[in-house]
């Protein structure tokens, strides 16, 4: 077995503000967890630039239809999973996003036993989608060391594709593979190692932030409207009707839904509809000869 050096590593370092954690009160403790979540959202800030640069490079990776792709062990993997499987429903976007934990989905709910430790495990999944140069690999790990992440940048580097590390340490070995490597320093965690904390809830930002901004980039939102939602349930297609609504400044939900069943459910063409007096294939025509962006058309 390999010997780590956990001196390095700000994740595992003691946190000087939480010790005699078993001698306090459930307030206390509900408190001390709170103050130090508050913090992460002030070390997310501090790397905004180099979140940027990397959601530009996606984003350009984008035009040639390229596709993101998380993978991470532990929760650093699920947190990738979650994120990418809310962009079909939330923006109706299909073989954009996946998600890749160590072990594969099993480990989504049982750990799966030296998963992480397999640098071949990554280069099996990242083939199994056939990774072109034209993709993007993420890989999350918050001790900036986990070798499935460096498995999946060498081979990104291999292929051509860009390749990016999230770690939660400075000066990680990402740093060795990646193209780019984002490092936010969200300290160490309330319970000394437990990264599924601090280091989770900072993993959860950072990737809500990249997802929602490619989106955004990408013409799934007018506004701040999600225009792409898929509507799978009956609170969706509440959401839809609250969309087109608020698109068309209307509250005529009987005719909103009229509108949304003759657009199979999309909420843009329904907006076009209703705002031009025109039908789902004059919405499409009008849709495709403004650039596929409905700003203009209502």
């Amino acid at each position: 077995m390999k010997e780590v050096n956990l001196q390095k590593i700000l994740t595992e370092s003691v946190n000087e503000n939480t010790h005699d954690l078993d001698l306090k009160s459930t307030t206390e403790i509900l408190n001390l967890i709170n103050s130090e979540d508050d913090k992460i959202a002030k070390a997310v800030k501090q790397v905004i630039p180099a979140i940027a640069k990397v959601i530009d490079q996606i984003y350009l990776k984008f035009q040639n239809n390229g596709r993101l792709i998380y993978l991470g062990a532990g929760s650093s993997g699920r947190i990738g999973v979650l994120d990418a499987s809310e962009m079909l429903p939330t923006y109706g976007v299909e073989d954009k996003f996946f998600g890749y934990i160590a072990g594969g989905d099993l480990a989504l709910r049982i750990p799966i036993e030296g998963a992480e430790d397999s640098e071949d495990l990554a280069i099996e999944d990242l083939k199994k989608i056939n990774l072109t140069k034209d993709d993007t690999v993420l890989g999350i790990g918050a001790s900036g060391r986990t070798p499935y992440v460096i498995g999946a940048l060498k081979y990104a580097k291999e292929i051509g594709a860009f390749g990016v590390g999230l770690c939660m340490t400075s000066n990680s070995a990402f740093q060795n593979y990646g193209d780019a490597v984002i490092e936010v320093l969200s300290g160490p965690e309330v319970v000394t190692g437990s990264t599924r904390m601090k280091s989770g809830t900072a993993t959860k930002m950072v990737l809500n932030m990249i997802s929602t901004t490619l989106m955004i980039k990408s013409g799934k939102v007018y506004d701040n409207l999600m225009i792409d939602v898929k509507a799978t349930n009956e609170k969706l297609v509440a959401r839809c009707i609250k969309i087109v609504n608020e698109l068309t400044n209307t509250n005529d939900n009987e005719k909103t839904l009229t509108a949304l069943q003759a657009a199979d459910m999309d909420c843009k063409f329904a907006a076009i509809m209703i705002k031009n007096n025109i039908n789902y294939h004059a919405a499409q025509e009008l849709f495709l000869k403004n650039n596929y962006k409905l700003r203009g058309l209502i």
